[in-house]
C-alpha cells in the first residue's frame, strides 16, 4: 500500500476519536497511516503493545532526531522554527542518559511534598470558581472552571504572573493542534521568547517558586542550562495545565452522560479517588502520546515496523482495548484502580501524575457538591473537539447550572 492510499489521520478521528480507533484497531494491532501533517507513521492500539512500546529502548523520543527523521519525511517547510525546537528540548523528549539528569534534577524540585501542600490552594481556587458561577444559569465549564483550576495552580507553582496567563494559554492551544506550520511557528516564537524572559527574570531574582527552584537546583554540581530551563519551563507550564483541564472536562461530560454513575458518586463521595482513575481510563486526556520513532526494527503483533519509522501509540485505544478491560466503553465509577496508561508508562511516566489527579478530585468534588441539578445546556452530538492528535479535549462544554 503506498502512502496516498493509507488512511489519513484528519476531522474524523478528531471529533470521533473513540469509534475510529476501534475501526483502525480492527485493520490490526499495527495499522499504518498518515498524520494530519502528512507524517506517515504505524499507530498501535492495543494495551499490552502499548504498554511494551511506552518502555521499549528500541523507540527513541530524542527531539533532534525526530525533527530530522521529520524533515526527510515532510520536507524542512514543515518542520517546527529553530525556537520550536529549542521548546521541545525537555525531558519528554530526551533518552537515556540525558533524561536520566534531566528528570533528576526536575525531581528534586517537583516533589509529593510540593503538591501535598498544595491542597488547600487548590480547593480554595476551586471555590472561588464555584462562586463565581453561583446564580447562573448556565456556564461553558472549560473558560469558568476546568481551565482556570490547573491555569492557576501551574501559574502560582512556576511564579507566573496572573496578566501573562491568557497569553501563554493561547500559544499552547496553537502548538498542540494540528494547524498550519507558519502559525505554530508563530506560537512557538512567542512562547520561547516570553520563557527566555522569565527565566532570566527568576535568576536575577529567585521567588519562592517552582521555576526559581529550577534556576537555582544542583546535583552534585550538575544543573540545568538556560536551553534546558526553557524548555523544561515549556514542558511543566503545558504538560501541567493541558492534561489536567481535559481531565476535569472529560469527567465532568462522561459523568453526565451515565447519570447512574453521576448518582452513585453524589451518593458516595469516598468514590472520588478511585473514580477520577476510571475517568482517565474511559476517556483521557492524552489522545496518542508524544512522538517516538524506531531505531531498529521492532516485531509487534506480527508485524515488523523498520527502523526509522514514527510510531503513534494511542493512550485512549489502549485504555479501551477488551483484552485488558471489561466492557471497556462502559464508564464504571467502582471500576478496580489503576492499569491504565493515561499518564503513560516506564520512565516517561508524567512526573506530573500526582498533581493531575489531586486538581481533578478536587475540582470534580467540589463541582457536584455545589451544583445538585448540572446537566448538559446542549445534546452531545453538538459538542466539538480541539483540533489535535496529541490532547483529548472539548472546545466547549455548556452547562445548565440550576
Amino acid at each position: 500500500m503506498t502512502v496516498e492510499e493509507l488512511p489519513v489521520v484528519g476531522e474524523e478521528f478528531m471529533q470521533h476519536t473513540h469509534s475510529t480507533l476501534e475501526q483502525l484497531r480492527g485493520e490490526g494491532r499495527v495499522c499504518p497511516i498518515v498524520m494530519p501533517r502528512g507524517t506517515p507513521s504505524y499507530l498501535v492500539t492495543g494495551y499490552e503493545d502499548a504498554r511494551a512500546l511506552l518502555n521499549d529502548p528500541r523507540m527513541s523520543k530524542d527531539s533532534a532526531g525526530a525533527y530530522h527523521l521529520m524533515a526527510a519525511k515532510i520536507g524542512p517547510e514543515n518542520t517546527i522554527s529553530d525556537s520550536g525546537q529549542s521548546l521541545v528540548s525537555h525531558m519528554l523528549n530526551a533518552d537515556p542518559p540525558d533524561h536520566t539528569r534531566l528528570r533528576k534534577l526536575v525531581n528534586k524540585a517537583f516533589t509529593a511534598r510540593t503538591v501535598a501542600r498544595l491542597r488547600p490552594r487548590i480547593e480554595e481556587i476551586t471555590a472561588g470558581l464555584l462562586d463565581a458561577m453561583e446564580g447562573h444559569d448556565r456556564a461553558d465549564l472549560l473558560p469558568s472552571f476546568a481551565g482556570p483550576v490547573p491555569i492557576t495552580v501551574i501559574c502560582e507553582l512556576l511564579g507566573i504572573r496572573e496578566e501573562d496567563r491568557g497569553e501563554f494559554t493561547g500559544w499552547s492551544n496553537t502548538l498542540l493542534s494540528s494547524g498550519e506550520a507558519e502559525e505554530m511557528q508563530a506560537a512557538g516564537q512567542s512562547m520561547h521568547a516570553y520563557l527566555v524572559g522569565l527565566v532570566g527574570q527568576k535568576r536575577a531574582e529567585p521567588g519562592q517558586d517552582l521555576l526559581s527552584d529550577l534556576v537555582l537546583t544542583t546535583d552534585e554540581g550538575d544543573s540545568l542550562s538556560e536551553e534546558e530551563l526553557v524548555a523544561t519551563a515549556f514542558l511543566l507550564l503545558v504538560a501541567g495545565h493541558e492534561t489536567t483541564v481535559n481531565l476535569i472536562a472529560n469527567a465532568t461530560l462522561a459523568l453526565l452522560r451515565a447519570p447512574e454513575q453521576l448518582a452513585k458518586l453524589r451518593a458516595d463521595p469516598s468514590l472520588l479517588p478511585g473514580a477520577v482513575e476510571e475517568f482517565l481510563r474511559f476517556d483521557g486526556p492524552i489522545n496518542i502520546a508524544t512522538l517516538r520513532f524506531t531505531t531498529e526494527p521492532i516485531e509487534v503483533g506480527g508485524t515488523t515496523i523498520p527502523e526509522g519509522e514514527f510510531v503513534q501509540v494511542s493512550l485512549l485505544a489502549a485504555n479501551r482495548d477488551a483484552e485488558r478491560f471489561p466492557d471497556p466503553d462502559e464508564l464504571d465509577i467502582t471500576r478496580p484502580a489503576g492499569g491504565h496508561v493515561a499518564f503513560g508508562h516506564g520512565i516517561h511516566y508524567c512526573v506530573g501524575a500526582p498533581l493531575a489527579r489531586l486538581e481533578a478530585e478536587i475540582a470534580l468534588g467540589g463541582l457536584l457538591a455545589r451544583f445538585p441539578d448540572l446537566r448538559l445546556a446542549v445534546e452531545p452530538e453538538q459538542l466539538r473537539y480541539r483540533n489535535s492528535t496529541l490532547v483529548h479535549g472539548l472546545q466547549e462544554l455548556p452547562v445548565l447550572l440550576r
